[in-house]
Order: structure tokens, then sequence, then C-alpha cells
């Protein structure tokens, strides 16, 4: 299984490959799949790669990784058109999604910090 999704060129590296398939990502017919599994033609996999869930039906089980151009030969991308429509809802959102006051603070919140702090107002020379 990760050797194939490796050699479709799905994943970048057999190693994250595998531990897709070891953390559930990796599903045939709604069950999570080992990397060892072996595949045959006809399989259905989804791959879920947040946000979306993508489906490839397996054309040619194979163990080498092919050039891009071949990837066709190797795979049937399945994939609803809603899966690719949240894709985009989600590309276009940015960072909408991040909770307030997580993270680095946006232009906006540190200019309203510098106005809150305003530093005319202490003396440093005292010290």
């Amino acid at each position: 299984m990760d050797k194939w999704l490796w050699a479709a060129r799905i994943f970048k590296t057999r190693t994250v490959a595998a531990e897709a398939c070891k953390k559930g990502r990796v599903m045939m017919q709604g069950v999570p799949m080992k990397p060892a599994r072996s595949i045959k033609e006809g399989d259905v996999i989804e791959v879920r790669k947040p946000p979306i869930t993508y489906s490839f039906r397996v054309l040619k089980p194979i163990e080498n990784r092919v050039g891009a151009k071949l990837v066709a030969e190797v795979l049937e991308n399945i994939t609803p058109p809603n899966q690719y429509e949240l894709l985009e809802m989600s590309r276009i959102s940015g960072f909408v999604d991040r909770a307030k006051g997580t993270g680095r603070p946006t232009k906006k919140d540190r200019r309203e910090l510098d106005e809150f702090i305003d530093f005319e107002d202490f003396d440093f020379d005292d010290e």
C-alpha cells in the first residue's frame, strides 16, 4: 500500500505514505489500511489530506515510481466534485478559522497594543 501510494505520486516519500497509513488516513471501503497491505487492480483507495478526502481507483499495481506524465496509466482520480469545493472554500477563507488570541498578532493587533501601551507616558530617564 505505502509503496503504491509513493510510486503513484500521491505522497512525496514512502515514509510519509507509511505514516499516513498508520494514522488511519488511508482507507479502502471505509476500513483503515496498513502500510504492508497489498493492492490489486480495481481497488478504490481513499486518502484523507485535510480538509478533503481524495478517492483513487487503482488501474495498475506498481512498485517503482513513475513519471508525472505516466500517473494517469496507474490511477484514476474519482474524487467527488464537492470535495474540491471544500478545498477551494478553505483556500479562500485563509486564516479566518484561527481562534482569537492564538498565534502571532496581526498588524491590527500590534497597532492596538501600541495605542494601549503608549511609551511616551513612561519616564525611562529616572533610573
